[in-house]
C-alpha cells in the first residue's frame, strides 16, 4: 500500500467474513488504504476485552492494491493491538473504524459492544475513530443505504480529526427511507429477563444470557433510542474520560 492516501484501520465484532465490515470496506476503498484486521469469528459482547492469558495468531487472508485483510484469533481490542504493534510500525492510521456491525450498538448496548471495544481503543491511542451500526441482526442485511453518511462523516474525519478522547458511536435504522441525522446522547436503558435457564439431559442447569432491552426514557426526544425509532440515523459523540465531573464537588464536600 502507498503512502500518499490516507490509511483507515477496520475491525469489527462480527468477524472478517461479515458482510457489515466487507460492506463497509467497499464503501471505503476509493478514499483511503484500507488494513483489515478483525475477529476469525464472531467476538459480539467483547467489549473492550483482550487477552492476557492466551496467545494470538494473525492470518493474512487477502492483499491487492490498497487493501490488506487479517483475520486474529482473538478479540476486537487484540486485533486493534495487533495491527497497530505489527504491521503498522511505519505508518500510522488516520482513522480507525469499528462495524459495521449487525445490531444496534446504541444507549447502554455500547457498554457491551465489541465494535465500541474497537472505537474506544483507537480514541485512547490518541487515533480518531468511528462506530458504525445497522439495527439489523440479519447476516445478510442490506447496508448500502448506509454508504452516504458512512462516506461523509469519514470525510469529514479524515479532514478535521476529533478531539482528544472523544470518538462517535454511528447507529443507523433498519427501515428506509433515512429521515435525516440527529446528534444526540445515549438514552438510558435497561436489559431485564436476561438469563434464561435450560436443563442438560445429563441432570444439570445451562444459563443463556438474552434479555429483553426497555428503553427507560422514550419521550425524550435527545437521546440515540428517540432517533432510531423515528427513523433518524444517531451520532453520539462518546469519551473515554468515565469521571463524574458534576460529582467531583459533591464528594470533596464530604470531607472524608
Amino acid at each position: 500500500m502507498e503512502n500518499n492516501r490516507p490509511l483507515i484501520l477496520i475491525s469489527n465484532d462480527d468477524g472478517y467474513l461479515a458482510k457489515g465490515i466487507n460492506s463497509l470496506v467497499g464503501m471505503l476503498r476509493d478514499m483511503a488504504d484500507i488494513l483489515v484486521v478483525a475477529p476469525e469469528s464472531a467476538r459480539s459482547g467483547y467489549s473492550r476485552a483482550f487477552s492476557a492469558y492466551s496467545y494470538l495468531t494473525m492470518t493474512k487472508r487477502h492483499e491487492e492494491d490498497g487493501l490488506l485483510v487479517y483475520s486474529c484469533n482473538g478479540t476486537p481490542v487484540d486485533c486493534v493491538k495487533l495491527a497497530l504493534n505489527r504491521l503498522c510500525q511505519n505508518r500510522r492510521p488516520d482513522v480507525i473504524i469499528g462495524g459495521i456491525n449487525h445490531g444496534d450498538n446504541a444507549s447502554v448496548n455500547s457498554h457491551y459492544s465489541g465494535t465500541m471495544g474497537v472505537t474506544m481503543e483507537g480514541c485512547m491511542k490518541y487515533i480518531p475513530s468511528i462506530a458504525f451500526s445497522l439495527c439489523d441482526f440479519d447476516e445478510d442485511a442490506d447496508f448500502e443505504p448506509m454508504r452516504d453518511i458512512v462516506r461523509r462523516l469519514t470525510a469529514k474525519v479524515l479532514e478535521e480529526g476529533l478531539p482528544t478522547g472523544i470518538c462517535l458511536n454511528v447507529n443507523v435504522p433498519k427501515e428506509t427511507p433515512l429521515k435525516g441525522v440527529r446528534v444526540c446522547r445515549m438514552a438510558y436503558g435497561t436489559w431485564g429477563n436476561e438469563v434464561v435457564t435450560t436443563r442438560h439431559p445429563r441432570g444439570f442447569d445451562l444459563y443463556w444470557m438474552l434479555g429483553e432491552y426497555t428503553n427507560d426514557e422514550p419521550e425524550d426526544e435527545d437521546t440515540d433510542n428517540w432517533a432510531l425509532s423515528n427513523g433518524y440515523i444517531a451520532i453520539t459523540p462518546t469519551t473515554i474520560d468515565l469521571t463524574a465531573h458534576s460529582f467531583i464537588d459533591t464528594v470533596k464536600a464530604w470531607k472524608l
